[in-house]
């Protein structure tokens, strides 16, 4: 895709949408940048044109850019973190140390090597930070609802809790919020967690839905987030009917990740709404998918929750 064609295509996409430069840029950098992509007169960044893309509610696969050097080293460094990040979750306490060693010591790498005005890396070290916690284990609540906050603030400077629908984000900026209602959900404020899921859902459903194929893993993740606020509150229907979303999301782009959680929820619902033959058969689903992926985890708590519940045992 030439240069000229790509500021052409998220300049129509952004007038169509009744969306100013200012507002497409916001957080990121100056007007003068979008207007001088849109005029073929500037290729930003790697990062900025891939923010601007998922801000529009476009696919970020379908254009092409030469990275610079810098740009392919630090794409490099982001994806090698975030593998480092899923290794150090998944890490047995006596590999913990090295893994967090070498992902702390390759986000130094990243800050060190990235503009000082890049304002999508200084929001991803922050984020990265938080998922490597501290030496002897993650931040407490309080420290990672704060930085959480801090690193969204960077690119979205005039957030509003109460009003996401007001805001444009890229696909980074929605998992910055995701896991900002995940973490006062852990802090016992479920409501301000449910408030915030079910905005972003709506925004998530809407503002992606032109490349939903690609979005839907991220559509499934706050489905499965927001199913399992409502569960914890009770509020079973309400529940039902956001995991069947996020089921269909699963089953119709084949984002399967979320698929056996949200059906294990859907089993409780039921479970709790008196529907026993409905809760077996959504249990037995989510069972068989935790064992093909060999998630041991979630099976066999599965399996105790299966026993205490229904007092059966698999299969059944």
């Amino acid at each position: 895709m030439q240069e000229l064609f790509l500021g052409e295509y998220i300049k129509q996409k952004r007038i169509e949408l009744g969306i100013t430069q200012e507002q497409l840029c916001e957080g990121i950098c100056e007007p003068i940048t979008v207007s001088r992509m849109e005029n073929g007169k500037q290729l930003p960044s790697y990062n900025r044109i891939r923010a601007f893309l998922q801000r529009l509610g476009l696919p970020d696969d379908r254009y092409y850019a030469l990275l610079s050097k810098n740009e392919l080293k630090i794409k490099t460094l982001q994806d090698e973190i975030r593998a480092d990040a899923i290794r150090l979750y998944r890490a047995t306490p006596e590999n913990r140390g090295s893994i967090w060693a070498s992902g702390i010591k390759k986000l130094k790498e990243l800050e060190d090597i990235a503009e000082s005005d890049d304002r999508i890396i200084r929001q991803c070290i922050i984020s990265e930070r938080v998922a490597f916690g501290k030496p002897d284990g993650p931040f407490c609540l309080e420290e990672r609802l704060e930085m959480l906050m801090k690193a969204l603030r960077i690119t979205v400077p005039r957030l509003d809790l109460e009003e996401i629908n007001l805001g444009l984000y890229s696909m980074d900026e929605t998992t910055l919020l995701n896991q900002i209602a995940a973490t006062y959900a852990q802090m016992g404020q479920p409501k301000k967690a449910i408030d915030i899921y079910r905005q972003l859902l709506k925004y998530v459903q809407k503002h992606y839905c032109e490349g939903m194929s690609r979005y839907a893993g991220k559509f499934a993740l706050v489905a499965h987030n927001y199913t399992h606020a409502l569960f914890m509150v009770r509020n079973y229907d309400d529940a039902l009917e956001v995991a069947e979303l996020g089921r269909k999301a699963c089953v119709e782009y084949a984002h399967y990740q979320f698929l056996p959680g949200l059906l294990d929820l859907m089993g409780g619902c039921y479970f709790f709404k008196g529907d026993l033959e409905k809760c077996k058969e959504y249990y037995r689903d989510a069972y068989c998918l935790y064992k093909v992926t060999g998630n041991n985890s979630d099976r066999l708590l599965l399996e105790e929750i299966i026993k205490e519940r229904l007092g059966l045992e698999f299969p059944f």
